[in-house]
């Protein structure tokens, strides 16, 4: 029984619009050593709930957030790949064009992820009879979701430190749910197909990626751009581009993205997006607040705020050195906020000494 009903899961949840489901069970992952060191470098930058006590022990023992749990259901849903969309090229940096990360360009997927999640377990329960002890994340719970997502067969810890599948390269969320039931586990995904490649390694604007597949959130421009509630930090800014929320190079070199065909089994992914990919710098940067919390209402760029969002902005300005861009740097020396008229006075300075070179 526990093998059909695993099967009728995955079909269900491929159903659902997820390209990837597999199970494993809840015990300590694999890597739990890289996360503790991670740690204790100071990797981690200013996300501190990564690092307290609860956190620690929920992602050595899985069993701490679910006592009841028998099994760990890993589920990928795909979200834009940047080259099937409207992608452009490096040159928008001279058009005051900015960059937000693909996985952005629609609703924030904590939102769209949550009705799927939910009706799967109800579709659990009703298969089985009875109600299932369970909780469900994406991206939300102290676990190392990549980790058991490996374990669970899905795919290999890449060197960018994404999840990558062989068929689908790695432009997907991870969610799981636990549950209170025994499934079968699946094998896991042992072997490493990144070779001796090391593009993303290589592509990484900042050198943030480390040789042991982490990343160190002081230089991530993902982590600069949304999590840093602060100043980014002035010897990087040149290095952001016109990067004005995350960042997908690490992937967009990636050769298994570069091969990745959209799986013909799963819904279609709609890959226009609802907000511009590539948004005019000049524009952006006079959202007032009302504006930025209508405009982003449900989307993950709301994540930063309008004042990291504009800090974003006035780098990227900056870094485009475009004269045109001045008025509303002048203009925001006044904003209510002081951290973007910092970074306001810093974009003024940087299109100045370009326009004397």
């Amino acid at each position: 029984m526990s093998k059909k009903l695993a099967s009728k899961i995955k079909a269900e949840a491929i159903k659902q619009g997820f390209v990837l489901a597999g199970i494993t069970a809840p015990t300590p992952p694999p890597h739990l050593r890289n996360y503790l060191d991670w740690i204790a470098e100071g990797r981690h930058a200013s996300m501190g709930y990564l690092a307290d006590e609860r956190a620690r022990t929920r992602r050595a023992n899985p069993k701490l957030i679910l006592p009841e749990a028998e099994s760990i259901l890993l589920l990928a849903a795909p979200y834009p790949d940047p080259k099937l969309a409207s992608a452009r090229s490096a040159v928008d940096v001279k058009r005051s064009k900015g960059r937000i990360s693909a996985y952005a360009w629609n609703d924030d997927y904590h939102i769209t992820l949550k009705e799927k999640l939910i009706h799967l377990v109800e579709f659990i329960e009703e298969e089985v009879g009875h109600e299932v002890p369970n909780r469900w994340y994406t991206d939300t719970g102290p676990i190392l979701e990549k980790d058991l997502a490996q374990r669970a067969g899905l795919g290999w810890i890449g060197k960018n430190t994404c999840l990558i599948n062989p068929k689908i390269g790695s432009y997907f969320f991870l969610a799981e749910i636990f549950l209170g039931i025994k499934l079968p586990p699946d094998e896991p995904f042992s072997s490493d197909h990144c070779g001796t490649c090391t593009r993303c390694l290589d592509a990484c604007p900042t050198q943030a990626i480390l040789p042991n597949r982490t990343i160190d959130a002081n230089l991530c421009i993902s982590y600069l751009s949304i999590e840093n509630k602060g100043e980014i930090p002035k010897e990087l800014r040149p290095k952001l581009g016109n990067l004005i929320f995350g960042c997908d190079i690490c992937q967009e070199v990636c050769p298994w993205n570069k091969k990745a065909k959209p799986d013909r089994s799963s819904r279609p992914v709609r890959f226009e997006g609802k907000i511009d990919s590539h948004p005019n710098l000049i524009k952006e940067f006079s959202l007032t607040p009302q504006e930025f919390n209508k405009k982003f209402k449900n989307n993950p760029v709301k994540r930063a705020k309008r004042r990291g969002y504009l800090r974003n902005i006035a780098v990227a300005l900056g870094n485009a050195g475009n004269p045109e861009a001045i008025p509303v740097l002048e203009k925001a020396k006044d904003d209510i906020e002081p951290l973007v008229r910092t970074h306001a006075e810093w974009a003024l300075r940087a299109i100045k000494l370009k326009e004397e070179k």
